[in-house]
């Protein structure tokens, strides 16, 4: 049977993940209890339940539908004709893209994937690590290409440590930039530091200028 929806089109199933994101953005996933949810999403302790099974289910069915997202969009990156430069851009673009506008869940995946226990752990585990797949094969693109000097984990990590980290500071709304703006910044940090030559990064030949500086 279908989900019934509210006059937004949420389901109480979507209504109850955002709220989650939420709550345990603000109080950590052990600080928040569940009388505290059901009131956030406007159910009953019994309603709240009957919806998600367990606190850590919960906890689980967030971070997965998160991480299921992004690995669908960064494949379709991954596995275009784009050069190794153009698709470790446009991962950066998808990845900062999702954190501007999903903050409050990517908090909790980041900070909050270790209460998770048992199969729950390892499966999501698994759907991280293909996630930092999809770096690591572009990297390794580039690098069989003689693109980019690495690929190993020390640099995969480094590009998401780089990337996942602007959730600290970076807030959308806030500007001057926007989150394609911060991506692009981002990743030129990482592709000026592994360039395998100065010309690599351009195509026929083509060598890439640095990036003008931010008018202030």
């Amino acid at each position: 049977m279908p989900r019934q929806r509210d006059e937004s089109g949420e389901s109480t199933h979507e209504r109850i993940l955002r709220v989650a994101a939420e709550v345990f953005a603000r109080k950590g996933y052990h600080g928040a209890g569940v009388a505290e949810l059901g009131e956030a999403a406007g159910l009953k302790r019994g309603a709240l339940y009957y919806h998600i099974g367990s606190k850590e289910d919960l906890l689980y069915d967030l971070s997965k539908r998160h991480v299921e997202e992004a690995l669908q969009r960064g494949r379709v990156v991954v596995d275009s004709d784009l050069h190794p430069v153009d698709k470790l851009r446009a991962l950066a673009r998808e990845h900062v893209q999702t954190i501007a506008a999903r903050r409050d869940e990517v908090i909790v995946v980041l900070r909050e994937m270790h209460a998770l226990t048992g199969k729950r752990a390892r499966q999501l585990g698994k759907l991280r690590d293909e996630h930092q797949n999809l770096f690591a094969r572009v990297l390794e693109e580039g690098v069989e290409q003689g693109v980019f000097r690495s690929a190993d984990h020390v640099t995969v990590l480094g590009v998401l440590g780089i990337l996942n980290w602007s959730y600290v500071w970076y807030d959308a709304e806030k500007g001057p930039l926007t989150p394609d703006q911060v991506a692009d910044r981002l990743i030129d940090i990482v592709i000026y530091g592994e360039l395998a030559s100065p010309r690599s990064a351009g195509r026929n030949g083509r060598q890439l200028e640095a990036p003008a500086p931010v008018q202030r």
